[in-house]
């Protein structure tokens, strides 16, 4: 016979059961939390270990991934945790080369494993532009378009669209006007690519004449909107340099030793805010970093800083010995400002805030890493993305990860005798060098190299934009061939 529970039973069961309920929803949240922290239980001790979280992923996407030998059971783009340690990891894909790496993980770490460019396993060459003759050819930074140079002496260049599969080009005249001694008999001229701008659209051309040196700015879109930098200045430049994508304000390294902002828009020059230059380059059109020699001590080699709008550059670095190779890199990680200085075979690395525009303490710049290469370094940069620092000497480079504060070592192959050439950055992670006549393609830490196609050095190479095609130049049997190998397959 049912009898119905009493309010005491009937308050008694709801406590029971809130209380389970309130147990439950506190094991579940804490079981969530503690799996999105990386805590997983280890099965050959029995314990709660927090582990490592691996983010995946690969252009093309969809290959599959093993650690340490086990498929995990998804493709990328993927995570997986494992426990800390030294895991080997490799993304497989079929008709594409493996990629593989072995890393050390420490508990509760992220570590990105995005960057990942699958190789295609066999890599045809196919021509797509031929030319009799080829002294120079510059790809874009957005890599839409290449500028072809035919011939030294002449001031024309053929504009090719890369920016689809059926590749098209244009001839691009410099106007007479554009450039001195144009009509006059007898006068041999030299015209060469420096550089794009940031834009790409504006590119800036070297005229040699008379033992004269003229920088012309030309705008790809409207060749008729050509201008001489020099001859509406009046001024001799020994570097010249773009600020931004107007094609119209420039940093200029002038014959004295002396660095000026350029606006050619207004046809003015700036006052002289660097001295004693030897060499400069620019970081987010507005930091520039310099090597130079002490104003006041000319037994002193310097380098430093300047951003736009301070009132002076700021010395980060001073050696007395003329013989030591010092060398300077800027970039900017998240918020903070970094700078890479190389003093002979010593790297430092470091971080902080470029000092303000009213002082010259440098204090806010502090030591992050340094490390040393087996010689003096001769190449050093920051990854696009300021990520990655690449120091090299000679055949052996060293690479540097901002975020996990690691570092690899890598070399170049060469041959003949012949000395290395310098690696360049092909996107964000990867770089590439043309040494013995191939085209190479590495991860940023020398790792998963691949030799992409027989190339002649000396020439620009790039990916195109949506990274289906890897551009560079090669020999034909009736001269010179723009080239190209598929790297996404079909």
């Amino acid at each position: 016979m049912f009898k119905k529970p009493t309010k005491k039973q009937l308050l008694i069961r709801r406590i029971i059961l809130s209380s389970i309920a309130t147990l439950s929803v506190i094991i579940i949240a804490t079981a969530t939390i503690l799996f999105m922290l990386g805590y997983r239980l280890d099965s050959g001790n029995g314990k709660l270990e927090q582990g490592a979280l691996l983010q995946f992923d690969s252009s093309p996407n969809g290959a599959d991934v093993s650690i340490d030998g086990r498929m995990i059971g998804s493709r990328t783009a993927t995570k997986q945790t494992v426990v800390a340690g030294t895991h080997s990891i490799k993304m497989s894909r079929s008709g594409y080369e493996d990629w593989q790496r072995t890393l050390t993980l420490n508990a509760g770490t992220l570590t990105w494993l995005d960057y990942t460019r699958l190789v295609p396993a066999s890599r045809p060459i196919q021509p797509v532009a031929a030319y009799e003759t080829l002294v120079n050819l510059s790809i874009s930074p957005d890599s839409r378009w290449a500028l072809a140079q035919e011939k030294a002496d002449v001031p024309t260049f053929q504009l090719v669209d890369l920016r689809s599969e059926d590749i098209k080009s244009s001839a691009l005249t410099l106007p007479a006007a554009s450039y001195s001694d144009a009509s006059v008999e007898g006068v041999t001229h030299s015209f060469s690519i420096v550089s794009w701008d940031s834009g790409s659209r504006y590119t800036l051309v070297k005229h040699l004449y008379r033992d004269q040196t003229e920088w012309i700015v030309v705008d790809t879109q409207n060749v008729s909107q050509t201008i001489n930098a020099t001859q509406l200045l009046g001024v001799g430049f020994t570097d010249l340099q773009f600020a931004g994508t107007s094609g119209k304000v420039f940093y200029g390294l002038t014959n004295d030793g002396t660095i000026r902002k350029v606006d050619l828009s207004a046809a003015t020059l700036s006052r002289a805010f660097i001295t004693h230059v030897d060499s400069f380059s620019i970081f987010d059109n507005t930091v520039i970093s310099y090597v130079g020699t002490n104003a006041g001590d000319a037994t002193k080699r310097v380098v430093g800083v300047y951003r736009d709008g301070d009132e002076s550059a700021h010395i980060l670095r001073s050696v007395t010995s003329t013989d030591v190779v010092l060398k300077i890199a800027t970039g900017r990680y998240f918020s903070d400002d970094y700078v890479a200085i190389a003093e002979g075979n010593t790297v430092t690395i470091l971080k902080g805030s470029y000092p303000s525009s009213s002082s010259q303490d440098n204090s806010s710049l502090a030591r992050f890493a340094s490390f040393e290469l087996s010689g003096a370094v001769s190449a050093l940069s920051f990854s696009p993305g300021s990520d990655y620092v690449i120091a090299q000497s000679g055949e052996t480079f060293k690479s540097y990860e901002i975020e996990h504060t690691r570092s690899d070592v890598g070399t170049i192959t060469t041959a003949n005798g012949n000395a290395a050439t310098t690696l360049k950055w092909l996107d964000t992670a990867h770089l590439w060098n043309d040494d013995n006549g191939t085209l190479v393609m590495r991860d940023f830490n020398g790792i998963n190299a691949f030799s992409i196609m027989a190339v002649e050095s000396g020439f620009g190479a790039s990916l195109s934009q949506n990274g289906r095609f890897f551009y560079a130049v090669g020999k034909s049997d009736t001269g010179y061939q723009l080239q190209r190998v598929k790297m996404i397959l079909d």
